[in-house]
């Protein structure tokens, strides 16, 4: 019986040791991505100087709101990195920013009207769901107590 706990111990020692080292390969990659998409957009800033300078505004704003959502999954990461689990409403932060970044690009495009009810439905269940999740987290039930 002692042996078994040591040797769960020694595992969970191992997972926690391995996630962590891998985790932080992860926020290595996402801090690069986030840099370079910030680079990628500065780079686009030479399309509003060209003639077709609505495509070039379209890009610029798809190029921001993909590094925001970037950002969100870095929060994501950070939270675990912290707090040992993911916290929902940082995901759903993520796909709402990712959803609304294709929302954004409905503007500049043809669209039926299926897709676009499809798309506000998804906003807001997502909404729905954050604030269930904010109003009934761990953290608050314990503030309550």
């Amino acid at each position: 019986m002692w042996r078994e706990d040591v040797l769960d111990l020694k595992l969970t020692k191992f997972f926690e040791i391995s996630a962590r080292a891998l985790l932080s390969l992860l926020i290595t990659a996402i801090l690069t991505a986030i840099l370079a998409g910030i680079v990628w957009t500065f780079y686009d800033i030479r399309l509003v100087f060209s003639p077709d300078s609505h495509g070039a505004f379209r890009t610029i704003l798809v190029d921001v709101l993909t590094v925001l959502a970037i950002v969100e999954i870095l929060r994501t990461a950070l939270a675990y990195f912290s707090e040992g689990r993911v916290k929902v409403t940082y995901i759903i932060d993520t796909v709402l920013v990712t959803v609304l970044t294709e929302v954004m690009a409905f503007w500049y495009r043809e669209m039926s009207w299926e897709k676009v009810a499809m798309v506000i439905a998804l906003v807001l269940s997502l909404a729905a769901v954050r604030i269930i999740a904010v109003r009934f987290s761990p953290r608050s039930r314990r503030e309550e107590l």
